[in-house]
């Protein structure tokens, strides 16, 4: 079966690591599981179980209220307060809503300056995930994709883009983000695997990785996600998904979740890769759906060997 699922992500156009596991982690479909793959946004999960973490056991006042300021220094995004013009206002525990709901980055940033980087890492790391590692922000991973292209940073690398240009020149600079981002590179980003992930989403949904408001906040907000063209595509109803989404300049698209059958729930953690620069052109439909038809064919096999 594991080849079944290889051929999903042959037939897509991209690379792919994926563990699917039962909710009590007794059986899995693997593939590449143990590689260390790009988190991009998946990271939210960790950062929200964190974040929550610190909420029910009192660090950290849910209705602290945290001042999103308008201008350049805002994280960049293409949803959410990333495109308000004027100063945001909301509460830590709103932070977590925006964040797992729309992936909004700088609520995630915001958040992730609240409890701090090195306080998610412990927390991940004592669940035993010692290969989830978060190096920066949002921000400062965004950053430095344009920095490595040459530019000043990521809104600069941008505004060059949007600028007229010889098609020859935007060529060349598109091939320096892709040949040289380090924000693609696992080892030197903030990374996990597929095992691992679905590790700590089996925990949040058993209530083993912190208290359990915490873990009940993380699910039922991962039930509300707006994206459901990747995992949630390869279900039907009565089958429903909860899950994180993540993506990074074309290359990465990741999403994790929990899909729960009536009678019981599976975890899986599937993340791609395409060619970027000259050998780009992958269908991003194809990828998304790839996504979810993997899982599909994962859990199938474990639900004929129940």
């Amino acid at each position: 079966m594991t080849g079944s699922v290889e051929e999903v992500f042959q037939e897509a156009g991209c690379t792919g690591q994926l563990c699917v596991q039962t909710l009590d982690g007794s059986r899995e479909v693997a593939l590449d599981a143990d590689r260390p793959v790009v988190s991009a946004s998946v990271v939210k999960v960790s950062i929200a179980l964190t974040a929550e973490t610190q909420m029910a056991d009192g660090r950290l006042d849910p209705r602290r209220r945290v001042l999103l300021p308008a201008g350049p220094d805002r994280s960049p995004g293409p949803v959410g307060f990333a495109l308000y013009e004027d100063d945001v206002e909301v509460s830590a525990r709103d932070l977590t809503v925006a964040m797992l709901t729309l992936s909004d980055n700088p609520a995630t940033d915001a958040l992730l300056d609240l409890v701090g980087v090195d306080a998610v890492n412990e927390h991940i790391a004592g669940l035993g995930l010692t290969g989830s590692v978060v190096v920066a922000d949002e921000a400062a991973i965004v950053d430095s994709i344009g920095r490595d292209a040459g530019f000043a940073g990521w809104r600069d690398l941008i505004a060059w883009l949007e600028a007229p240009h010889p098609r020859p020149e935007k060529d060349a600079v598109a091939e320096r983000v892709y040949a040289n981002a380090t924000a693609l590179v696992p080892e030197l980003t903030t990374r996990t695997t597929a095992r691992e992930t679905a590790t700590l989403l089996r925990l949040i949904w058993t209530d083993e990785a912190g208290p359990a408001p915490a873990c009940a906040r993380v699910r039922t907000l991962m039930a509300r996600q707006l994206t459901r063209h990747r995992l949630a595509a390869g279900f039907a109803s009565p089958v429903t998904v909860a899950a994180k989404s993540g993506g990074l300049i074309g290359v990465v698209r990741n999403e994790v979740g929990v899909i729960s059958f009536p009678e019981e729930k599976y975890v899986a953690a599937v993340f791609t890769q395409t060619p970027g620069g000259a050998e780009a052109g992958a269908d991003d439909r194809a990828v998304n759906a790839a996504i979810g038809r993997a899982a599909a064919v994962a859990v199938g096999e474990l639900r004929e060997g129940r």
